[in-house]
């Protein structure tokens, strides 16, 4: 059975009781069991209250409103629209991928796009990943700018601009600091050494 936290009351024992273990208590109960007999009213209680969580935040992980939403990824295309070969891969590792036909090739007929994959060493994982890469060039094609490849490449070009920008604002800004105070020391400087001057003459 589970306890309410705002109702638990905790029983502070003396050290003379003897044998007799602190225990808690429901609704302000003021006895209990300790070796067969109770725990008397006349024992200090002290009550601990749960705060209430008014006001407290919740984090989570979603995005804010005001980002762009992404448009959704492309759906797979229909087999008959696609002829499929499987080519002997080539480049580094080792002799398996150059003796094995693990390299896949894609031509979407409606386009005369043709696509090669060879991500992986496994014939089906490169089978994946070339259907997907093919859905996302024909979704470009079809729909120029608007598509997720286009729209995916723009954000990240805005984030490295706005980037960049954001550290040149930085360093300009630590730029003129340090022209501050290279101009405050030699104003000082200058100070100083009128000063000196004038007592010499003296």
């Amino acid at each position: 059975m589970s306890v309410p936290l705002h109702l638990i009351v905790t029983i502070h024992l003396p050290h003379h009781s003897n044998g007799i273990t602190p225990c808690t208590m429901l609704r302000g109960g003021l006895s209990c069991i300790a070796k067969g007999r109770p725990i008397l009213e006349s024992l200090p209680l002290t009550r601990h209250v749960q705060k209430p969580t008014v006001g407290v935040r919740n984090i989570t992980a979603t995005a804010p409103a005001c980002a762009k939403k992404m448009p959704d990824r492309p759906g797979p295309i229909d087999e008959s629209e696609i002829t499929e070969a499987f080519l002997k891969g080539s480049g580094p590792g080792g002799q398996k991928i150059n003796k094995t036909s693990s390299a896949v090739q894609l031509k979407h007929l409606p386009t005369g796009l043709v696509l090669k994959v060879q991500a992986t060493r496994s014939r089906t994982q490169n089978r994946k990943i070339a259907r997907k890469m093919l859905a996302e060039r024909v979704e470009e094609i079809e729909k120029g700018k608007e598509s997720r490849v286009a729209v995916v490449a723009e954000t990240k070009k805005k984030r490295k601009s706005s980037a960049v920008k954001k550290s040149k604002r930085k360093y300009r800004a630590l730029d003129v600091a340090r022209r501050d105070e290279v101009e405050e020391e030699g104003g000082d400087g200058k100070k100083e050494d009128g000063g000196r001057t004038g007592e010499e003459e003296k």
